[in-house]
Formats: C-alpha cells, sequence, structure tokens
C-alpha cells in the first residue's frame, strides 16, 4: 500500500515536472519592451520608432541607454520634439538618440565615485559624474540600473543633445 502510494506521488511529480518543462519560461524584456511599458517614455519611445531604432535596441546588445523621460522632452523648447519627429528630420533625430546610447551594460555600482567620458553610439562623448548621484552632461538620473535582456535603463531628467 505505502509503495503503491510512493508510486503514484513520484508518478505525479515526474507528471509535473515533465509539464513545468513544456511551460514557456519567462524571460527579461529588452530595452524596447520596457520602454513601452512604461507611459513615462512613450515620447522617447515614439521618438526611437521614428528614427527606425526600434530592432537596434532590441537586438542582443547590450546597451547602456540614457532614458530621458517625458518631461524631459517636455523641457525642450517649444515644437522642438514634433519637428524633429518628421520624417525629414530622422537623421538629426538618430543623431541625438543614439546620443543616448553606450555599447555594454554599465550599472551604477560601475559609476559610484567615477568621471568618466564615455563614448556613445553617436560618436561623441558624454561626461558621467558618479561622485554624488550620478549626472550625465547636465541631466541628472532619476532611476538607475533598469536591466533589460539586453542591457540597462537609466532614467534621466533631461534630453541630451550632441554638440
Amino acid at each position: 500500500m505505502n509503495r503503491r502510494i510512493a508510486l503514484k506521488g513520484i508518478a505525479a511529480l515526474g507528471f509535473a515536472g515533465a509539464l513545468a518543462a513544456c511551460t514557456p519560461m519567462t524571460s527579461t524584456p529588452d530595452i524596447v519592451d520596457i520602454a513601452a511599458s512604461n507611459d513615462d517614455f512613450s515620447t522617447l519611445v515614439a521618438a526611437v520608432q521614428a528614427a527606425g531604432l526600434v530592432d537596434t535596441l532590441k537586438s542582443d546588445g547590450p546597451f547602456t541607454v540614457f532614458a530621458p523621460t517625458n518631461a524631459a522632452f517636455a523641457a525642450l523648447p517649444a515644437g522642438t520634439v514634433e519637428t524633429l519627429l518628421k520624417p525629414e528630420n530622422k537623421d538629426q533625430l538618430v543623431q541625438i538618440l543614439t546620443y543616448h546610447v553606450v555599447p555594454g551594460a554599465i550599472t551604477s555600482d560601475q559609476l559610484a565615485g567615477q568621471r568618466l567620458n564615455v563614448a556613445t553610439v553617436q560618436g561623441d562623448t558624454v561626461h558621467v559624474d558618479g561622485t554624488n548621484g550620478v549626472k550625465v552632461n547636465k541631466s541628472n538620473v532619476t532611476s538607475a540600473d533598469i536591466i533589460a535582456s539586453n542591457g540597462v535603463i537609466h532614467v534621466i531628467d533631461a534630453v541630451l543633445l550632441p554638440k
């Protein structure tokens, strides 16, 4: 009797294990998926789409993205965002957006106590100051280390503009 109960228990565990193996694994979302799921990044997501950078930011990376919020875009001079989103300004939009992206996954603990000039995907460098919080050029990192499957996002309070 105990043997039969034990065998049934083992069989049930084996079945449950096999069923669990068939269940799709939930994975960490990528940079674009994280941004798209957060209403504070709707302007950034629209800009990434208009610039044709979605596939790039969904690729393996890794990337570090300094992600401006909607409020950061709203602080630009009136009409700037609308102008940048026009198809004829795609090249300029790409230059601005890729200035927010650094190759590699850099977390805030790697920046702590450091002052660095870091090369962006756009080609210029951004100045990162991690001595009192983290600043990128003149923007403040307001939320750090949002980990994505293909990198890390740091939320910033201003749009970075290349020189």
